[in-house]
């Protein structure tokens, strides 16, 4: 099932597979279900008309999007390639405790065909694809969406205590097109993959594979939720493995297309 938020007249609004849901549902009441009730109440809702108004980005104003750093070991590698403290990163891939940080709140996040931005202080701006975990207020994770982590790596690689400023910013955080729920079973293993298009020139394409990650993502879904309570859901970036050469740089007008599974995003960068 894929649920997806649209722009229409009357306000956002979800919709499940294409059809919308009933007016006055919102994501927020959704994942404040455990996950059983959720699957129950979206088989049994009615549906509505066609979804044809755009996308909206797959959540809501007040919920939160964290992220997790080095659970790749081509991330790893990245890092300490950028990093004057190498070490820092060699630790943090082999110690039991993940890196969680805080990415965006919702009402900042861009959706699918949405701009992202280079910050304007930054020489060396990546994209990174993410399997991004939607987890209910229960801890269950319920679904994924594809997202990216768009980042300034000089700013980080210069001292790790200047990650906030290099991972959150306007137009950092994109998430979409919608938010795939497994009612099947978790994906042990789905394609990540990235193209980087500038003009009519596909300038670099990476993929990996979510088997990948060193730590599983009911680990991760452990270590953020054991001190915290998300009463309305969370969302979960789970780290990158597709990182684009030292030499590349994000210029304006770049388009990113992250494709996680089934799920497409596609955003173009601007400068301002």
């Amino acid at each position: 099932m894929l649920l997806t938020r649209h722009k229409t007249k009357e306000g956002p609004r979800l919709a499940l597979d294409g059809a919308y849901l009933p007016e006055h549902l919102t994501l927020q009441m959704l994942l404040s279900l455990p996950l059983v009730n959720l699957y129950q109440l979206l088989q049994t809702l009615p549906l509505g008309d066609r979804a044809v108004d755009p996308l909206l980005p797959p959540l809501e104003a007040a919920h939160e999007v964290w992220a997790c750093g080095v659970t790749y070991l081509r991330s790893r590698q990245a890092r300490e390639q950028e990093a004057d403290l190498k070490d820092v990163y060699e630790k943090v891939y082999d110690a039991e405790r993940p890196e969680l940080f805080f990415k965006s709140v919702g009402w900042r996040a861009a959706g699918h065909k949405m701009p992202i931005r280079i910050r304007r202080d930054s020489r060396w701006n990546v994209p990174e694809p993410e399997l991004t975990l939607v987890i209910n207020s229960e801890r269950e994770i319920i679904g994924y969406c594809a997202g990216n982590d768009v980042s300034s790596r000089d700013i980080e690689g210069a001292n790790p205590l200047y990650l906030p400023q290099a991972k959150m910013y306007d137009g950092s955080c994109a998430l979409g097109p919608g938010i795939l729920i497994e009612d099947g079973g978790w994906p042990a293993d789905m394609p990540i993959q990235m193209n980087i298009v500038r003009g009519d020139e596909v300038i670099f394409q990476g993929e990996t594979r979510s088997s990948q990650m060193k730590r599983s993502p009911g680990e991760l879904v452990d270590y953020l939720t054991r001190e915290m309570k998300f009463p309305y859901g969370v969302f979960l970036m789970t780290g990158t493995g597709v990182v684009p050469d030292d030499n590349f740089t994000l210029l304006p007008g770049d388009l990113v297309q992250i494709r996680i599974g089934s799920l497409l995003l596609e955003n173009k960068t601007v400068s301002s």
